[in-house]
């Protein structure tokens, strides 16, 4: 699989014909990535595979898929309710969460959707090929950001499918490493992350946070050569 260009295709409006057909071709790519990854966790023995793409997690039962704008309000009140459940935020944070058609235009947004009510569980934002989406990157790598799952659906791996799906992403787009940031309060978090082989970046760990009580957000980085994808196992 080629490694990631440096130019952007398209138009950045998601009601554009051809921005739709560059995306869905996206889709189809990482798809395609998912399907060679599950068939050699078959021939490896691995019980399933990763979620990812139009697949549904069997302890989850959720398809993650790419947000329609009808779901940009829905997945707004899921950040917010998210973040807000146990961490205080600020106004300027909030509208950052809550633009989901900013970045939706600028970015893939991806949602978790229950198959059996159609409900956004949970969603993930992701760079298109060739870009980053925080400071935190570098070249070959792919970050992602504002993994968020609804207080109501959490317990059910919806996190931890999110972002196994980040990984099949990034597998897509030929990246080496996925990288993240997380504020040092979100213990949840990064129970998750480490259960799946994340490991703390401290030397990258720069980024301060603004508002009351200050200090750095914790970075995070997970090399993908010769990392199996794992089950999904927690929130």
């Amino acid at each position: 699989m080629s490694a990631p260009t440096t130019s952007r295709r398209g138009t950045g409006d998601p009601t554009d014909p051809q921005e739709a057909s560059h995306r869905a071709g996206r889709v189809r790519a990482v798809a395609d990535g998912v399907a060679h990854l599950v068939e050699a966790a078959r021939r490896e023995g691995r019980a399933g595979g990763p979620p990812g793409v139009g697949r549904a997690a069997p302890d989850a039962a959720v398809t993650v898929r790419l947000v329609t704008p009808a779901e940009h309000e829905a997945v707004a009140d899921l950040l917010e309710a998210a973040y807000g459940h146990e961490y205080s935020i600020s106004e300027s944070y909030r509208t950052v969460l809550r633009d989901v058609a900013s970045r939706a235009a600028e970015h893939d947004v991806w949602v978790a959707v229950d198959d059996g009510t159609g409900e956004v569980l949970g969603t993930v934002a992701t760079p298109l090929p060739g870009r980053h989406i925080s400071p935190l990157a570098l070249d070959g790598e792919l970050d992602f950001r504002l993994l968020g799952v609804a207080p109501a659906a959490r317990g059910r791996g919806i996190g931890t499918t999110l972002t196994l799906h980040v990984l099949d992403v990034a597998r897509a787009q030929g990246a080496q490493r996925v990288v993240m940031s997380s504020g040092p309060q979100m213990v949840r978090a990064h129970r998750l992350y480490e259960a799946l082989g994340f490991q703390r970046l401290p030397e990258r760990e720069t980024r301060v946070i603004e508002g009351e009580g200050g200090g750095r957000l914790h970075a995070y980085g997970l090399d993908l050569a010769g990392a199996a994808p794992p089950g999904p196992s927690s929130p």
